[in-house]
């Protein structure tokens, strides 16, 4: 009987047919689980993004519980916990029926569903840890109570037996600065599709003759990305094009009109598209600022690597840690070592390295203390 597990996902604005990057971690994780052979029932807030509509997750049963609505009098974290206590309760209804082995949380502000769910039904809990949702917030929007949200945060983390964190950064801030127990916390950066990409079939795709220098970003578009630095490249680069495979929520393509000529901008592709187009690049930009939020693993670099495309970009986070031998990073801002870079990894491919979503799913079934573990997480290179 394959393993069991049922996968919460609390958090309204992580849509499980969504088009950001969190979304597509979700269903890259649970097909990761399939692939291992077991078998996933997702619970979500909510199935549908405001843009577009991808495949849901493959080979993985799932749900949406739906929103509850919210008076214009109740304030917002409150919504948010009621929305948690039911993806909490349809956990625990499914996890009786299918016998589950397991329940894996996405952690999200003010929802402690793993920690109600797991209480009334004496399973082993993974709580898997994204960002520090506190700081996240109070960084990007207007955080709602954040002194309750302080004390709930961390009330969960350190309740949570086992924690997933994406990034180091994440797992030192959950031991030194939230006060979880070394031995409960564990460092699983992301995966990537281990399908390999066809260099000429991108080419073919993006119109880009075959002869031509690519520099690549993929990605959506945000403030901390550090896409400024594309025009800089470019005019330091002037034989070179530039394949965007992403875009901002407007499709806005950010570099000065005298450049709109050598950008190809894709727009938001299909999952399938994405090594094609990465395989397509000679080097594969992750130019991100020095004021970049330091706890995420980005998905660009893992892509970029699983190509053997070379990755050019800032010593920020997790960067040099996932770039390895596979690239090349220099300090934030550093717009002449990034264009230097750029020119030395012209005509030169690295070796693919593919972490798979089967690995990361292996090794949270390790963390978890269940059979079916593919080994511990190691650095690339």
């Amino acid at each position: 009987m394959p393993l069991r597990i049922v996968y919460l996902l609390p958090a309204p604005g992580i849509p499980v047919r969504g088009v950001g990057g969190a979304s597509s971690h979700v269903r890259g994780l649970t097909e990761g689980f399939v692939d291992l052979g077991c078998a996933v029932h997702l619970v979500a807030v909510r199935a549908l993004g405001r843009e577009g509509a991808p495949e849901g997750p493959r080979g993985v049963t799932w749900e949406a519980v739906g929103a509850p609505s919210r008076p214009s009098w109740l304030p917002r974290h409150l919504s948010e916990v009621r929305a948690a206590r039911r993806v909490a309760r349809r956990a625990v209804a499914e996890a009786r029926v299918r016998g589950a082995d397991l329940l894996l949380e996405r952690h999200a502000l003010f929802s402690d569903a793993g920690l109600c769910a797991a209480g009334r039904l004496s399973l082993p809990w993974v709580l898997e840890v994204n960002a520090p949702q506190v700081i996240e917030r109070c960084r990007f929007e207007d955080p709602p109570a954040p002194g309750p949200a302080r004390a709930w945060e961390r009330r969960v983390l350190k309740a949570a037996p086992r924690v997933a964190a994406v990034s180091r950064w994440l797992a030192e801030w959950l031991v030194n600065e939230v006060g979880c127990e070394r031995t409960r916390v564990r460092h699983v950066p992301n995966g990537v599709s281990a399908i390999a990409g066809d260099r000429s079939r991108g080419r073919l795709r993006a119109a880009l003759p075959e002869d031509v220098f690519v520099i690549g970003f993929l990605g959506a578009i945000r403030p901390w990305h550090g896409v400024e630095a594309l025009a800089a490249l470019l005019d330091r680069l002037p034989e070179a094009r530039l394949l965007m495979v992403g875009a901002d929520r407007e499709g806005h393509v950010p570099v000065p009109d005298r450049h709109v000529h050598r950008v190809v901008a894709t727009g938001r592709v299909d999952p399938f598209e994405v090594p094609d187009l990465v395989a397509a690049m000679d080097v594969g930009l992750a130019p991100y600022p020095a004021d970049a939020p330091p706890w995420f693993c980005p998905l660009k670099v893992l892509e970029y690597r699983a190509q053997g495309t070379p990755v050019v970009g800032s010593d920020v986070g997790d960067v040099r840690f996932l770039t390895g031998d596979g690239g090349t990073v220099v300090a934030p801002g550093d717009l002449d070592g990034l264009a230097m870079a750029v020119q030395a990894w012209r005509g030169r491919r690295t070796v693919p390295w593919v972490r798979s979503w089967g690995q990361v799913a292996g090794e949270i079934l390790d963390l978890a203390g269940l059979t079916g573990s593919v080994g511990n997480a190691r650095g690339p290179g």
